[in-house]
């Protein structure tokens, strides 16, 4: 997907919201633990009461690593189910994958040329060559981890140079080298919104993938109003807030509701900011 056909979609559904498919077997309701595959049956209800008001799914590949194979396969069929019955969905690997040169481009392969996802998250910290082997198909993305929401986050991306240049503008700067904003995106946590100044500055034309809106507490209007660009330029991601709205057998409605509610709020905003 080109950076044009996600302006598009998002224009179109008058949204910017990603789903996280942050699927947790403790977390889901009981009476799925029944079916033969419990993370796929409550992702397929979530992805059918949800896809009208989102333009973008990210599995986060933790939740399904950590079920062993089985939980692999639920991904792999859940990405499958995407793509079959709404391919104008933008995929995210969220996998926070970055490592050296020929192990990077095995990731690549697994999420690209096997599963056909659209983008991919990477750590930057191991630098240029571990991130170039994501960068070879056209199409594709990568998702740099830049300035991120938790608290941790102020002991590596705030520290500053003698020039007062923090990490995370040192990592937005150095990247652009590597990739066009056609092809990487940088991920900003919704909660460092009184920085998205900075990141705007540098990153002007990128789309920013934004979590820590709901759940978190991070503020919709606020990221809006200080990263929204002319062509949008804001992946929001809502999973919990979403996903476990409800814990009962009408859980699939609850979260087709909270996506609506968020939704109706990007549409203020994007007539409001755009």
């Amino acid at each position: 997907m080109t950076k044009q056909e996600l302006f598009e979609q998002i224009k179109e559904k008058q949204s910017f919201l990603c789903v996280g498919l942050d699927t947790d077997l403790n977390k889901i309701p009981k009476h799925l633990l029944d079916s033969d595959d419990p993370i796929y049956e409550f992702n397929k209800s979530i992805i059918n009461a949800t896809a009208k008001y989102c333009v973008a799914y990210k599995p986060n590949l933790a939740f399904y690593e950590a079920a062993g194979l089985d939980g692999w396969l639920s991904f792999e069929k859940t990405v499958a189910y995407i793509k079959q019955r709404y391919p104008e969905m933008f995929l995210i690997a969220d996998a926070k994958r970055g490592d050296i040169g020929n192990t990077s481009e095995m990731y690549a392969r697994s999420f690209f040329d096997n599963l056909k996802m659209d983008a991919v998250t990477v750590a930057p910290y191991m630098g240029e060559d571990s991130v170039r082997p994501f960068l070879v198909q056209k199409e594709k993305w990568v998702i740099l981890l830049a300035l991120t929401s938790n608290k941790g986050s102020n002991d590596f991306q705030l520290i500053e140079d003698g020039n007062g240049e923090a990490i995370f503008e040192k990592v937005l700067k150095i990247s652009q080298q590597w990739a066009s904003d056609e092809e990487m995106m940088y991920v900003v946590g919704a909660t460092q919104d009184k920085l998205f100044s900075r990141v705007r500055k540098i990153a002007p034309n990128h789309f920013l993938l934004v979590p820590g809106i709901g759940a978190q507490g991070g503020s919709l209007e606020a990221v809006c109003k200080v990263g929204m660009n002319s062509s949008c330029g804001l992946l929001v991601n809502s999973s919990r807030a979403i996903i476990y709205a409800d814990n009962s057998e009408d859980f699939a409605t609850a979260a087709g509701k909270e996506a609506h509610k968020v939704q109706l709020e990007m549409a203020e905003m994007l007539n409001k900011y755009l």
